[in-house]
């Protein structure tokens, strides 16, 4: 999901409740606080020798004590409007940052309309060897 994709359902379900399914179909708290809206930016080389970015807008996710907090997609539209000159970009693509034991990162893999309101579904995250014809990766290891 990119940031214009979020801010489109947002808009469309103006103070609908938001919940947000992990990969291992577990939910985040639904009195969760989203406490950062972010552009992270990573230069890097991989290991054929080729520098790469990357770039996303990441949503930290942060679970308190107060039990009766409840985020709904109105409020998050405004931080999203507060968000454009940090995010510079609405292609961005969205992930979730969101701490169960360890920090992870979550790529927003879709949306969908429940009648208890958004089901947003968070995806998972792969490591690879992003020059497998230089690193000579057929089964012999890398680099």
């Amino acid at each position: 999901m990119t940031v214009a994709e979020l801010r489109a359902v947002l808009a469309a379900h103006p103070d609908a409740k938001m919940h947000w399914m992990l990969p291992d179909k577990s939910f985040v708290p639904e009195h969760y606080h989203i406490t950062e809206v972010g552009r992270v930016h990573k230069d890097f080389i991989d290991c054929g020798g080729t520098i790469r970015s990357s770039s996303t807008c990441l949503l930290q996710i942060w679970v308190a004590n107060d039990t009766d907090h409840r985020l709904h997609t109105t409020t998050l539209a405004t931080i999203m409007e507060v968000a454009k000159p940090v995010l510079q970009s609405d292609e961005l693509p969205v992930e979730v940052e969101y701490e169960e034991g360890a920090i992870s990162q979550y790529p927003v893999g879709g949306v969908e309309v429940t009648p208890a309101g958004l089901l947003f579904y968070l995806g998972t995250k792969h490591t690879a060897c992003l020059a497998p014809e230089k690193c000579g990766v057929d089964g012999k290891g890398c680099c």
